[in-house]
């Protein structure tokens, strides 16, 4: 008897979102190993409604932002799915006391998420936790970890030195991302590098995206904060695809100091342009660096400034070994997920 097909696959939300990209890719690299599998491309919940049949099993990269104008609304529109279809779900951005005043509205968005759900996967360990720590200990949810592009790291061009020590962090620009203790942890050690006689330039940390909406103000302050450490901030604004991935390669040393990231698509970029960020010491960090060993280099927040004049000196320490294996990546990602889907069949 033939396996079952693989669920309608909706992929939500706009080209370029993050978890909207990624759902995307996990759906493309699934269908070459199972070509019987569907996707379809929605933007909203009358979109994704008209295009499943009653009954039939649909998956669904979600999280709140994307779902609905508020939590309450994606919760909704969660539960209106699933009471036309059987629907699982790979849930993103999960709750955590981080998100301030809006934490217990996305406990209980993120709750209605599994309830209505037939079953649920996040991306990492540390997610499982967070499930079982602020959504409920009963929760189980499914472990698929977040697959690479490519499966070795690439043959790149390494750029020519410079005098600054330039910190390059990805992505867009809001509190918690790291850039202040960036600024801070470069300042010092550009520092402690002049007094070591060493021909070190400024030091500046070099925002590789765009401000959040409604992040305006601290990227003024981030500038104040610089310019007051004798340093500058700078910010790229939006980036396109491919000016993104040229800007990854720039001198400079990647740093990925999110103080609360729970599955972070920025570490495998930088990881997919051959690069071997400092990345801030975490549950999740610690995670990664057991999937994919070598691949980053782990800090508590006080080693942050020995680190970058380390990397100033030796640049190298930042770039991985050509070949440098980077799996599990996309394909690993979707076999698990056919697995997993046949096993929901059965």
């Amino acid at each position: 008897m033939p396996a079952a097909a693989p669920p309608l696959c909706l992929v939500w939300g706009p080209a370029g979102h993050g978890v909207t990209d990624y759902g995307s890719d996990v759906v493309a690299a699934a269908a070459r190993l199972d070509p019987r599998l569907r996707s379809v491309a929605v933007s909203d919940l009358d979109g994704a409604l008209g295009a499943i049949a009653p009954r039939e099993h649909v998956h669904l990269h979600a999280t709140d932002r994307l779902l609905g104008s508020s939590l309450e609304a994606a919760a909704a529109a969660v539960e209106a799915l699933s009471r036309v279809c059987r629907l699982s779900l790979t849930l993103h951005d999960l709750p955590q006391p981080s998100d301030g005043t809006k934490y217990d509205r996305r406990v209980s968005a993120y709750r209605r998420f599994f309830d209505a759900a037939a079953a649920v996967a996040v991306n990492s360990d540390h997610e499982r936790l967070l499930v079982s720590e602020h959504l409920g200990d009963g929760l189980r949810p499914h472990v698929i970890p977040l697959g690479t592009r490519v499966g070795a790291a690439p043959v790149v061009d390494v750029p020519a030195t410079v005098a600054d020590l330039v910190v390059l962090i990805a992505g867009f620009v809001y509190p918690g991302k790291g850039h202040e203790p960036a600024l801070r942890a470069a300042a010092a050690a550009v520092d402690a590098l002049r007094a070591s006689g060493r021909p070190v330039g400024d030091a500046v940390v070099r925002a590789l995206g765009a401000a959040s909406p409604g992040h305006d103000d601290d990227v003024a302050a981030l500038h104040r904060l610089a310019a007051d450490l004798g340093g500058r901030f700078e910010i790229t604004g939006f980036l396109g695809d491919d000016d993104f991935s040229a800007r990854l390669h720039e001198p400079g040393i990647p740093v990925a100091a999110h103080e609360h990231v729970s599955a972070s698509r920025s570490m495998l970029d930088w990881i997919e342009a051959g690069r071997r960020p400092l990345v801030v010491r975490s549950r999740y960090s610690d995670e990664m660096d057991r999937l994919r060993p070598g691949t980053s280099i782990l800090f508590d927040p006080a080693e942050l400034a020995g680190l970058l004049a380390a990397a100033w000196e030796d640049p190298a320490t930042t770039r991985l070994e050509p070949g440098h294996p980077l799996r599990p990546d996309l394909a690993d990602a979707a076999g698990s997920y056919l697995a997993w889907w046949r096993g929901m069949s059965r």
